[in-house]
């Protein structure tokens, strides 16, 4: 099951993206929708919300009068807090139900508006924001009958772009005709939803392709930061630490791969974390247990590792799981770093990195592209391990 949050603010449209997903396919739970099951008549919830605010939030009919129970609830914080301690366990309950009832080969879209408030993003396989210029917003809103004041608070009272931005993985500008939004919805199912959830279904990694170099992204940065939260959410108490580390982190022209390293405190933890990487979208691509040995540290032991790949065809990416204190682990922290405080080795490397992705240019699974590169590595790692020491950088 591929797990989607979906968020923007007041007026972005996100509504209309989550019924254009619901009609291609997609099993959407709706948190607004549910944060009124739980208060309907008759339920425990509405029975705890008049015992602790009294009958006089309850309408004619015995249903819950929303604003009489906002006059009560947001009067002072302890209010506030008491109404989101009877209701939200109960959505959150309710949400795991509908979640648990859903087809193990669905696309599961969450549609919840306060996903980056709430900090909910790493629960997610990927997190779509649907935004819109905040005019156009405030447009929609008064047509909707607020007044233009009030709409541009509600908005103010929301995340702003920046937060959004920091998490998402599919930004869809919905400031220009509907039409346009829908066809990009349509792309996005048919391009990244459907074959990512098909790679988890069948434990596997995304499809790739030969190796070509791209100049820096500058997203780069952030896109890691988004997968870091992941596979520590994944990895829970065994994960020492989770980096950044390969071109993209530099960073320097590249494939557009990113790579991380997942440090652990031995080999039993990284295998023990297998299914739980995976299920995250990180597949375990079994035979990638071992880096290059090398001359100043030939043990094997010293370069073991566990290896897991994305399964999202959207963002490439590689997880290095190794164990603290290894050579390997050593390395992939110190190589970057030295690249980016000596020019000239980056500026080797670079002429290295384009000779081969040309030279490899079909080799899909980037073996043969990585093989190639060791020669340089055996020449250069030495230097990169002498700075380290010369400096006193400390991974």
């Amino acid at each position: 099951m591929l797990r989607v949050g979906l968020t923007g603010g007041i007026g972005s449209g996100k509504s209309t993206v989550a019924r254009r997903l619901a009609e291609l396919g997609a099993v959407v739970i709706d948190a607004d929708a549910l944060s009124r099951e739980v208060v309907e008549p008759g339920s425990a919830g509405l029975a705890e919300l008049v015992e602790r605010f009294g009958e006089g939030i309850l309408d004619e009919s015995g249903a819950l009068d929303r604003p009489a129970l906002a006059a009560k609830a947001f009067a002072d914080e302890r209010s506030r807090l008491d109404l989101n301690a009877i209701v939200h366990p109960k959505v959150a309950e309710l949400t795991a139900r509908r979640m648990a009832e859903a087809p193990a080969d669905s696309v599961l879209v969450h549609d919840i508006p306060l996903l980056v408030e709430a900090g909910y993003a790493p629960n997610y396989h990927l997190v779509i924001i649907v935004d819109a210029a905040e005019d156009v917003r405030v447009q929609r809103l008064v047509g909707r009958g607020l007044g233009e004041q009030d709409a541009r608070a509600r908005i103010a009272a929301q995340a702003t772009d920046e937060q959004r931005r920091e998490v998402a993985d599919v930004w869809l500008d919905n400031s220009g005709q509907v039409e346009d939004l829908l066809a990009r919805v349509d792309e996005l199912w048919r391009d990244r939803l459907v074959p990512f959830e098909e790679n988890l279904r069948r434990r596997q990694r995304a499809a790739r392709f030969g190796p070509s170099l791209v100049d820096p992204d500058p997203q780069w940065a952030a896109q890691a930061r988004r997968l870091i939260a992941r596979v520590r959410r994944a990895a829970g108490e065994r994960a020492v630490r989770v980096d950044h580390v390969g071109s993209t982190s530099v960073p320097m022209p590249a494939k557009d791969v990113i790579d991380l390293q997942l440090t652990v405190r031995t080999l039993a933890d990284a295998d023990a974390l297998a299914d739980s990487l995976t299920e995250a979208g990180f597949a375990h691509v079994p035979g990638g247990e071992l880096d290059t040995p090398h001359d100043f540290a030939p043990e094997p032991e010293q370069w073991a590792k566990r290896l897991h790949i994305a399964a999202d065809p959207g963002r490439p990416a590689n997880l290095h799981v190794r164990v603290e204190g290894t050579a390997s682990w050593r390395v992939a922290l110190i190589f970057p770093a030295w690249l980016r405080a000596d020019p000239a080795a980056r500026e080797s490397y670079l002429a290295l990195k384009r000779r081969v992705a040309e030279a490899h240019a079909d080799d899909t699974d980037h073996e043969a592209y990585a093989l190639a590169k060791e020669p340089w590595f055996a020449d250069n790692l030495p230097k990169a391990l002498a700075w380290a020491d010369s400096t006193g950088h400390t991974p």
